[in-house]
């Protein structure tokens, strides 16, 4: 069986590659690896959540949650000059994470190895970005839903990116219920950019 990006310690050989992506206005550069998700480029739903994402006018730091090699967390720390953290499970995914933070000179992060959050329960956050790892299926991906909610400070905004044909509809359905609000900010080649506020 194939290994996916949410393992914990992943045994895939590594092979690391480097490229350079515009983001918000900014050249960056990102390391990624096997085992981790999106190896060859900054994925088109990573692209559109930073493109499109604005911040709360609340106070308080912002959660890239399942981080991956970074590219959210670190570009959303870059510009709006906020503390992120940046967590995810995958040990390699973090690694590379505080390595492009270090690479793009990029010191406003932190960096948290926590299943979904297992180690985050004692923090509050203005924003909570992700974008889901839908491989893991509809009930942890809802399950992260809920607990973001937890964490979110009031007027906190949680924002997904997913697929129509990988779950928005329920994805969203799942928000209003949770949130009693949630937007389609975007929609771009099947992806949703959906944000909830936390009311």
């Amino acid at each position: 069986m194939a290994e996916h990006y949410f393992t914990q310690k992943p045994q895939s050989k590594s092979s690391p590659e480097t490229w350079s992506y515009q983001l918000k206005g900014r050249l960056y550069t990102f390391t990624s690896d096997h085992g981790v998700f999106s190896r060859n480029e900054v994925d088109f739903g990573s692209r559109l959540l930073i493109e499109e994402f604005i911040e709360p006018a609340v106070s308080g730091d912002f959660l890239d949650l399942g981080c991956g090699y970074g590219p959210i967390g670190i570009v959303l720390a870059d510009h709006f000059k906020r503390n992120v953290k940046l967590a995810d499970v995958n040990e390699r995914a973090l690694k590379l994470a505080q390595q492009n933070a270090a690479m793009n000179h990029v010191e406003n992060v932190s960096f948290i190895a926590s299943d979904r959050f297992a180690n985050l329960t004692t923090y509050k956050f203005a924003a909570i970005i992700t974008n889901p790892p839908i491989r893991a299926g509809k009930k942890i991906v809802h399950a992260m839903f809920e607990e973001s909610k937890r964490q979110l400070v009031d007027h906190g905004e949680l924002w997904v990116v997913i697929q129509k044909k990988q779950g928005a509809p329920s994805a969203k359905a799942k928000l209003q219920t949770l949130f009693g609000n949630v937007e389609v900010v975007a929609r771009s080649k099947g992806y949703f950019i959906l944000r909830a506020e936390k009311l």
